[in-house]
C-alpha cells in the first residue's frame, strides 16, 4: 500500500522528512505547502508542486497523510487541529508538559472529523518515550533518567529565533557529565533538572535590539530555558553560520532499578542516540509513523495518538512473515 504524503512547511525538518520519504518505496510525496511565496520554495524531489497553505484544503482526497513540520511554540497548537479536520496527520509537538491539554484539542478535532492524527512523535517525545515505558514495565521499583545533548535542539531554537530582536539563533543542551556518571554508577541519584543539564545559546541579534531584553526573555522563557542554567552568547552573523551551521543531537535515556525478594540485585537499562543530524532522524521516525497512521486510519481508527498507541509492526513495510524471521 502506498502511502500519499504532504509536507506542510519546508524548513530542517521538512527537508528531512523528504530525504527520509526517498528511501521509503512505499512512500510518496505528493505536495510540499508553505507560508512563503511557492515560487521561492525548491524541493529535491523532481516533479512534487511547492503551493501556498491557503490551498491545503484542495488536496483532501490526494493526500493520505499531513506531515505538519512547524514549531511547538506557537504553530502546532493552533496547525494541528486545524488540519486534523482535513487529513490524517503527524506532527512533532515536544512542549512535554503540554503534551496532555494538546492532545485533547488533537482528539476532538479527530473525532469530529473521522481523522487519525499522531502527535509528539520524533525521539523525545517520540523513541525515548517508548523506551522509559518498557523500562517502568520491566524495573517497577526504580527511577528513570533522561539526559539530552550535547547538541542542537530544533524546539528551543526555534523558541529563541521568536523572541522579538533576534535575527538567527541556535540553542545547545549539555548533559553535566557528574550527573551522568553518577547515573551509570548505579548510585541512584536524586538530581534537579539543572542538575542534570546545561542550555548554551548563541544568537544573532537584529541591528539595535535590546540585548538585555533577549538575554532575560530566554532565560526566564517558561517549559524551554527558566529551569536551566543558561548561558546566552551574541555573535555575529559570520561567526553563526561558520561555527553553528551542524544539526547534531542524541542523549540516553536509564532505568536504574532492583529486583529480588531482597531488592539486592540492580539493574541499569541504557538506550543512546547520536544523531549527525537531528531534523533527518526526527523526519526519519515521522515518515515511519506515517505507514502506521495510514494504516489505522484504512482499518476506521480514529483519533489522536501517541507513540504508545502503535504497535511496532504497523511502522514496519515487512511483512509479519519477514518481522517475525529476520528481526524477532
Amino acid at each position: 500500500m502506498t502511502t500519499r504524503i504532504g509536507i506542510m512547511g519546508y524548513g530542517n525538518l521538512a527537508k528531512g522528512v523528504e530525504a527520509s520519504i526517498s528511501q521509503n518505496p512505499d512512500m510518496q510525496l505528493v505536495a510540499v505547502f508553505t507560508r512563503r511565496d511557492p515560487a521561492s520554495v525548491k524541493t529535491k524531489t523532481p516533479g512534487v508542486g511547492v503551493f501556498s497553505t491557503d490551498s491545503v484544503a484542495d488536496f483532501k482526497d490526494k493526500i493520505d497523510v499531513l506531515i505538519i513540520c512547524a514549531g511547538s511554540a506557537t504553530d502546532l497548537p493552533e496547525m494541528t487541529p486545524k488540519y486534523s479536520k482535513m487529513f490524517n496527520c503527524i506532527d512533532s509537538f515536544d512542549t512535554h508538559a503540554n503534551i496532555p491539554v494538546h492532545f485533547d484539542e488533537v482528539d476532538k478535532a479527530c473525532k469530529e472529523a473521522g481523522t487519525t492524527t499522531l502527535i509528539s512523535a520524533g525521539w523525545d517525545p517520540g523513541m525515548f518515550s517508548i523506551q522509559r515505558l518498557y523500562a517502568n514495565c520491566i524495573l517497577p521499583d526504580g527511577k528513570d533518567y533522561t539526559f539530552w545533548g550535547k547538541g542542537v535542539s530544533q524546539g528551543h531554537s526555534d523558541a529563541i529565533r521568536r523572541i522579538p530582536g533576534v535575527k538567527n539563533g541556535k540553542q545547545y543542551t549539555i548533559p553535566v557529565e557528574s550527573a551522568l556518571e553518577a547515573v551509570r554508577s548505579g548510585k541512584g541519584p536524586t538530581l534537579t533538572t539543572r542538575q542534570k543539564h546545561k542550555r548554551e545559546c548563541f544568537v544573532v541579534a537584529e541591528e539595535d535590539a535590546d540585548l538585555a531584553y533577549i538575554e532575560n526573555a530566554i532565560k526566564t522563557m517558561p517549559n524551554y530555558f527558566a529551569d536551566y542554567d543558561t548561558t546566552v552568547h551574541f555573535i555575529s552573523e559570520e561567526e553563526f553560520f561558520r561555527d553553528h551551521a551542524g544539526m547534531n543531537h542524541g542523549g540516553f535515556v536509564f532505568r536504574s532499578g532492583v529486583t529480588g525478594f531482597d531488592r539486592d540485585n540492580r539493574h541499569i537499562i541504557e538506550y543512546s542516540l547520536k544523531l549527525d543530524s537531528n531534523p533527518e532522524f526526527t523526519g526519519s521516525v515521522l515518515v515511519a509513523y506515517a505507514r502506521a497512521i495510514h494504516r489505522l486510519s484504512e482499518k476506521g481508527d480514529i483519533g489522536c495518538k501517541t507513540v504508545f498507541d502503535i504497535a511496532p509492526a504497523l511502522m514496519s513495510p515487512l511483512s509479519d512473515y519477514n518481522m517475525r524471521a529476520h528481526l524477532l
